[in-house]
């Protein structure tokens, strides 16, 4: 830091009268390894792939492997693909096309699975629905996106109501007697219908802070470039998170992509802990993906019950900054062939960096940062004024590369703020993710948290200002503030 200042002094006396942030107070050589070294993460990957072709090569390779579980009910790759596949062309004969979205809305079933898959072959976007949410909610992303076209079962119907789904064409995947039976079973020729892996994949909507959510962009292929590096090895997954929180893509198609089975959980058995530690125990689950606060609480009532996953090899975490509590070294020290792999990522740019934390929990910091960027990825710690910080120091991160999302659906100005053009690299574009980290001196990076009041509970991020302009709505309200509070256990809630 001594050298920067001396730099930063030289600067101020070489010309008195310009502003002090725009003196460069980094060397040649460290801006060369920060912008350049740091960043060499370039490797091939198939990007010429839209992300359900990953699926369709493992159907071509292992056809009666089992894909997809659902209590009683399991589909072998061939069977999946099959009945995916008849639905697609079903959904072409009604208009989809690419980068048009598709809603999604059923609880979790083999039928949801299908429709995500067929919305993809077909060449749209799936814009995921929780039929959970509140209805309001529902409307307004449904007037927003303004789909076409809607997958749901009864519950999904109910959620939404019918004056959202007024003058859109519904698809109902609980009939006893689907006009797509006779659908044929191949693969929808994706030349045919104009598909590339430079369409949407899917439109996941988040936290505004104004009050109104987003929609983000993601297209094929920069989800094939996430998962290009994530993941090698043929596991029993647990489909845990909801289609509308973006890492269950992820979990279906890491799953997928290298020839594993796919396990869908009840939702009140993924609700209740204690039921589910022993759902993962009878299903022999491999892996299973949780955000810091499941993952706490799940390794707070295993201490309680004690019950042995035998089966576990890798538990994924995300979407807040992990804590090795005591709590967490225990269970891994009692699981001693599981690993807890660190990620960081949000919905626009999915995930950039992962660290595969020691097998010995002792040797675990207290907070694991979050290790190098991934293939194809590029990271930049910027100050206000977008330069890049000194190596060690305080900045926000920028990321670039082949993970970035699109954009905002209908939401140009936002997108031009958020996403913007790289000025290291040309042609490339950067995703200003808000977020504070510094490089340690191995080279990866630590996770610091926030430059303004966005906040994580349970994984989602909430801006508290959608949640203040929902309260002042109603007619005795003036005015709100809504705060994140953690209690003693380390669970964060929302107070106003």
């Amino acid at each position: 830091m001594t050298q920067h200042l001396q730099t930063l002094l030289r600067g101020v006396m070489a010309d008195a009268g310009q502003p002090v942030g725009r003196i460069d107070i980094l060397a040649a050589d460290e801006r060369t390894y920060l912008l350049e070294d740091l960043n060499r993460t370039a490797a091939p990957y198939p990007f010429e792939l839209c992300i359900h072709e990953l699926f369709e090569a493992q159907v071509q390779k292992a056809p009666e492997a089992v894909a997809v579980v659902y209590e009683k009910e399991r589909l072998s790759y061939g069977e999946l693909n099959a009945r995916a596949n008849r639905l697609a062309h079903h959904l072409i004969e009604l208009g989809v096309k690419p980068d048009q979205p598709v809603a999604i809305c059923l609880e979790r079933s083999l039928a949801m699975v299908v429709g995500l898959l067929a919305i993809l072959k077909a060449g749209g976007a799936y814009l995921p629905l929780d039929p959970a949410y509140p209805s309001a909610r529902l409307r307004q992303i449904v007037g927003d996106a303004e789909p076409k076209l809607l997958l749901c079962d009864v519950a999904g119907r109910t959620a939404l109501g019918a004056e959202a789904v007024a003058g859109v064409t519904v698809v109902d995947l609980e009939t006893a007697t689907p006009t797509w039976d006779e659908r044929p079973p191949s693969n929808p020729d994706p030349g045919a219908l104009g598909l590339t892996s430079r369409h949407l994949a899917y439109v996941i909507y988040t936290s505004g802070s104004t009050g109104i959510p987003k929609g983000v962009e993601m297209s094929h292929g920069a989800l094939v470039n996430s998962l290009a590096g994530i993941g090698t090895s043929k596991l029993r997954t647990l489909q845990f998170a909801t289609l509308n929180f973006d890492v269950s893509c992820q979990e279906l198609f890491i799953c997928w992509k290298d020839g594993g089975a796919l396990v869908l959980v009840r939702e009140e058995t993924r609700r209740h802990f204690s039921d589910l530690l022993e759902f993962i125990e009878r299903e022999a689950i491999e892996r299973l993906f949780l955000p810091f606060v499941a993952l706490n609480h799940f390794a707070e009532v295993w201490s309680a019950q004690r019950v042995q996953l035998p089966s576990l090899r890798e538990l994924y975490t995300a979407g807040e900054r992990l804590q090795a509590t005591p709590l967490l070294r225990t269970f891994f020290e009692a699981h001693p062939n599981a690993r807890l792999i660190n990620q960081y990522g949000s919905t626009e740019i999915s995930v950039i960096s992962e660290h595969h934390l020691a097998a010995d929990p002792s040797c675990w910091p207290q907070m694991p940062h979050v290790g190098r960027p991934i293939v194809n990825t590029r990271v930049y710690l910027l100050d206000g004024h977008g330069a890049p910080v000194p190596f060690g120091a305080v900045g926000e991160l920028y990321i670039g590369g082949a993970g970035v999302a699109r954009g905002y659906l209908n939401r140009p100005e936002l997108t031009a703020e958020r996403f913007i053009a790289s000025p290291f690299v040309e042609g490339d574009r950067l995703y200003r993710t808000g977020d504070l980290a510094r490089y340690l001196p191995d080279g990866n990076l630590e996770f610091l948290g926030r430059n303004d009041d966005q906040v994580k509970i349970r994984g989602y991020r909430i801006e508290p200002g959608e949640i203040v302009a929902r309260l002042c709505e109603h007619a005795w309200v003036r005015e709100a503030v809504v705060l994140a509070r953690q209690n003693g256990g380390g669970h964060k809630h929302l107070i106003a």
